[in-house]
């Protein structure tokens, strides 16, 4: 379904595409009668003003092979980020921006939680902005909303497991396989006392669960410990004090990713012990913070600039096929062992 243009509203108020321009703009020189009619009309169709066009000086061609239709203005993008504070998010869009970049589009940012913060439904800024394609990355509280949006321009979940609505593609990292990577990597060092410090949503679940399950392969289920978090550095902070100071500590912690392991590191630090000659510890996502070098944490690389690729990839097949149900694309992690892991004491 293509988005109202200013003629459609025009059309149905009966009115000029001026006048129409006239109400827009806040102009006192139009009649009441009139102006109501215009607003009317915009919001029955769901016209939104094109903020972006506006300010826009130049438009860039996409290559013959992505070729879509100007008639749209096709050049921007929105990109809705659930966390600004997260580093994972950074090589994912590096990677969606580069692809972008490449083919003539435009990529604006909003923040989401800020957004929910200030009453806005989410999406709504880069709406009023009339982009002709939606990236959302990470998890959001009701991906579902995002079905009346991808029925009037292509969407692109990036990141995040949560159930799409129709003609929405998913695009993110295979979670249950990278925790099963980081619970095998911890048995086969002779850790037994497993913890996992778990997330929520459905990437939480999908990695909790794997490790789960690998403990059990390997008869070890009564020794696993799960503890949920706020997958931040102090929920991590708070959530290792709580597992160090059992009766029965356990030799490792898996975190759900890299800012809950930085909690782990700081409250082994505070309360006595040693990464990783007391402690091993595992992160996940191998952010620019686990690479540090006095940090050089073993983590899971979730392959975040390769799903940033492939989610700008969709969106461009979208904009040239639109229409078709939608896909789910699995990029493929891997373990990064550095300095946090050594066999079990």
């Amino acid at each position: 379904m293509r988005q109202p243009t200013i003629r459609d509203v025009a059309e149905r108020a009966g009115v000029s595409k001026s006048l129409v321009s006239l109400v827009l703009r806040g102009s006192g020189q139009v009649r009441p009668e009139k102006r109501d009619a215009v607003l009317r009309a915009a919001q029955e169709l769901g016209y939104r003003p094109n903020a972006a066009a506006r300010s826009l000086s130049e438009q860039r061609a996409l290559p013959p092979a992505l070729d879509v239709d100007r008639a749209g203005g096709t050049l921007m993008v929105g990109v809705l980020l659930n966390d600004l504070r997260n580093p994972w998010f950074v090589d994912l869009l590096e990677g969606l921006n580069s692809l972008l970049h490449a083919n003539g589009l435009h990529m604006l940012l909003a923040d989401a939680r800020l957004n929910r913060r200030t009453g806005q439904d989410p999406a709504d800024p880069l709406l009023d902005l009339r982009v002709d394609g939606l990236v959302v990355v990470g998890t959001l509280p009701d991906p579902a909303a995002l079905g009346a949006v991808a029925e009037r321009i292509p969407v692109v979940l990036a990141g995040s497991r949560e159930p799409a609505p129709p003609g929405v593609d998913v695009v993110a990292g295979d979670d249950e396989r990278g925790a099963r990577l980081v619970a095998e990597h911890l048995i086969g060092l002779g850790h037994r006392r497993i913890a996992h410090i778990a997330g929520y949503g459905v990437v939480g679940e999908l990695r909790r669960g794997s490790f789960e399950a690998a403990m059990r392969r390997h008869g070890l289920a009564e020794q696993a410990v799960v503890e949920p978090s706020d997958m931040t550095e102090e929920g991590g902070y708070r959530t290792t004090v709580r597992l160090l100071s059992g009766p029965e500590r356990p030799t490792a912690v898996f975190a759900v990713n890299d800012m809950a392991a930085i909690g782990v590191l700081s409250a082994a630090e505070e309360m006595g012990l040693r990464v990783p000659r007391d402690l091993s510890v595992v992160g996940y996502d191998n952010t620019s913070i686990a690479r540090l070098r006095h940090v050089w944490l073993t983590t899971v690389d979730n392959s975040s600039h390769e799903v940033g690729r492939r989610a700008a990839r969709c969106l461009l097949e979208r904009f040239v096929g639109p229409g078709g149900a939608g896909r789910v694309q699995l990029a493929t992690p891997t373990l990064e062992i550095r300095g946090t892991t050594v066999p079990a004491p």
